[in-house]
């Protein structure tokens, strides 16, 4: 660590420090009646600043960016607004990808009267509430089309980079701030209650960006409201941060938006920011360790977003006009960010933002997402599904059984609030369930101390890897348990998938068997004992055309096996995860063991499905407690 960085890495603890004694916790009363208030303007919030953002979406990815100077002329997209960089106001609201698939998993929760999803019953909203190829862009996309497929793939599997190679793009970030939310005052339980909306399209460092977005949100009902708002704002921050891995990607944004916006003499200068974050993760990426992806990747929206928020010091105003002109893929940040304010402030706050307005409360989510029956919207408006009141008043329930269930109290009558005490001042990275997972990686706990597994086939006639690897290592190489964050500067489509249709990335083996065997062999092994708990086998796809190869695939597996002082010995009983099924493709299947076993190698033995012609491996790995 650079000498500078080590100074302000002390400098922020603490600042960090400091506001925790200030604000350890919920220290403010909140009530039913004020938390669906509060619930509505972050809808409404979000709203005002996605609509206003989409007149710059895209327009300005490299320097020169807009300044300020810039708001109110009209050199925004010319479907938009006419090209006005201005507020934009609508009755009703549409729905757009900032909003409509929280809405589509807000629908989920209330009709199970709970905040916690399946993949199953993720797949299922997903699959009936958006249309294929319709207003679904990049990550979400190329996940959508995994769960249509007739051999289909489910939830967090479609953010492998071996299924998914959009998964380190925005998509997660506007997608699940809603669990924030439904968890006030309580980060790792909505961090919990989001893993798996998040990893249904995001991996490494952009799940951890969608992570720090919830951790906001769950933030916003525990910020000290004597405080003010700048400082309110940067304690939320620092505190969101400490969730976050050192290693990641994400946590070197935050760390450099921050260190950006409090060494700045001047607090109305975020263009200076700006322009140093594009030149840190675009113009320079290579040299400081990181690979620039595309305007719509996650760490460049994250430092935006992030800049709006700290510079706008609580103004949703200022915020919103920040975001909307600071680059890339602009509404997106700033829908986020104007949503927090609206979480924190309440409606009234939003609305004398906007004096001269009067701002619906009507949304309109048949405007992307479809199969919404009976609609909830007035006949005041045939086209609208929803209000944003009705919206907050859905989430009340959902909130009240988190309170409860986490030690709190909703008290019926009166509607008042008691939140759970949750030690805010000692979280930390392990308190993630990325990192916690990332722990059970063997292949990525031997790399990590310089030991790269070895991958060995028997009874194949070839074997075909990705851009990534060669022999098949993409069956060891880490990377689909890997929630470091390192940014490993992978190799990406960078066209938007869905307007040139052009085949995805391949991080994953294909091995063919050979005429005169009867069942092939992959073996991973390493030089010294290691203390497995069990195995894990991440298949490939059942269906693929790639590289001359095209038909039907699969793994049928005959034994798992673990190499214990030279010796290869079978795993007793069925994969604990259940049977594998012909029917999903990139499944992940473990075997967990009764007692650790000092290892040196895990393999599987099998053959091709009948019917098949190849066998995937994305991953196969031994598993270490959790």
């Amino acid at each position: 660590m650079k000498l500078a960085h080590l100074i302000f890495f002390f400098f922020l603890a603490s600042v960090f420090s400091c506001h925790s004694t200030v604000s350890p916790g919920p220290t403010e009363a909140l009530s039913r009646e004020v938390y669906a208030d509060r619930l509505r303007a972050m809808w409404l919030g979000e709203c005002i600043a996605n609509w206003t953002g989409l007149v710059t979406e895209g327009v300005r990815r490299k320097p020169p960016f807009f300044t300020d100077e810039d708001w109110g002329t009209r050199q925004g997209r010319p479907g938009m607004n006419g090209g006005w960089i201005d507020f934009v106001f609508q009755d009703p609201w549409g729905s757009d990808d900032d909003t409509d698939i929280e809405y589509v998993y807000l629908d989920a929760m209330a009709r199970l009267g709970r905040a916690e999803l399946t993949a199953e019953e993720i797949r299922h909203a997903w699959i009936t509430h958006i249309e294929p190829g319709k207003n679904v862009w990049v990550s979400n996309d190329e996940a959508h089309r995994l769960m249509l497929a007739p051999v289909c793939t489910l939830p967090p599997s479609t953010s492998l980079l071996a299924a998914n190679d959009q998964s380190l793009m925005i998509d997660a970030q506007l997608t699940t701030e809603i669990f924030g939310a439904l968890a006030p005052g309580m980060p790792v339980r909505a961090l919990g209650l989001a893993d798996l909306p998040i990893r249904v399209t995001a991996s490494g460092w952009a799940a951890h960006a969608a992570q720090f977005y919830v951790a906001l949100y769950s933030l916003a009902a525990a910020a000290g409201p004597d405080l003010p708002l700048r400082d309110r704002i940067v304690w939320m921050v620092g505190t969101a941060r400490r969730l976050i891995p050192d290693t990641s990607k994400t946590a070197d944004v935050i760390d450099f938006v921050l260190e950006e916006y409090l060494t700045n003499p001047d607090v109305g200068d975020w263009e200076r920011t700006r322009d140093s974050i594009a030149l840190r993760y675009q113009e320079q990426d290579s040299a400081n360790g990181f690979r620039y992806l595309n305007y719509y990747e996650s760490s460049v929206n994250l430092a935006t977003g992030l800049t709006a928020l700290l510079y706008g010091g609580g103004d949703i105003r200022r915020t919103i006009r920040i975001g909307t002109l600071s680059g890339w893929d602009s509404d997106n940040g700033t829908a986020t960010m104007a949503g927090l304010l609206g979480l924190m402030l309440g409606s009234a706050a939003v609305e004398a933002s906007f004096p001269d307005v009067e701002l619906s409360d009507y949304y309109d989510i048949l405007r992307t997402r479809t199969g919404f029956d009976p609609p909830h919207c007035v006949s005041r408006h045939p086209n609208c599904l929803d209000t944003l009141t009705d919206m907050a008043d859905r989430m009340i329930p959902l909130v009240e059984r988190q309170i409860a269930e986490a030690g709190g109290s909703a008290d019926g009558g009166t509607g008042a609030w008691r939140l759970p005490e949750t030690g805010l001042g000692g979280l930390g990275a392990a308190d993630n369930p990325l990192t916690r997972l990332d722990g059970t990686s063997a292949n990525n706990r031997l790399r990590r101390t310089g030991v790269i597994p070895k991958v060995s086939w028997s009874g194949v006639s070839c074997v075909i890897s990705g851009p990534s690897g060669e022999n098949g290592s993409e069956a060891a190489d880490g990377l689909e348990y890997d929630f470091s964050g390192i940014d490993r500067r992978l190799p990406v489509r960078k066209t938007i998938p869905m307007m040139l249709n052009r085949p995805g990335i391949h991080y994953y083996a294909l091995a063919a068997l050979a005429d005169d065997a009867g069942e092939i062999t992959v073996s991973v092994t390493w030089e010294s004992p290691l203390n497995i708990d069990g195995i894990r086998f991440i298949e490939g796809p059942h269906v693929l055309e790639r590289e001359g190869w095209s038909g039907i695939g699969g793994f049928e597996i005959l034994a798992a096996e673990v190499r214990i002082s030279g010796a290869w010995v079978a795993v007793q009983g069925r994969p604990t995860t259940g049977e594998p099924s012909p029917f999903l493709s990139f499944e992940i299947v473990e075997w967990i063991f009764d007692e650790p076993a000092p290892s040196t190698g895990v393999r599987l033995r099998g053959r091709p499905l009948e019917g098949a012609g190849f066998v995937t491996v994305s991953e196969l790995e031994g598993i270490l407690k959790k």
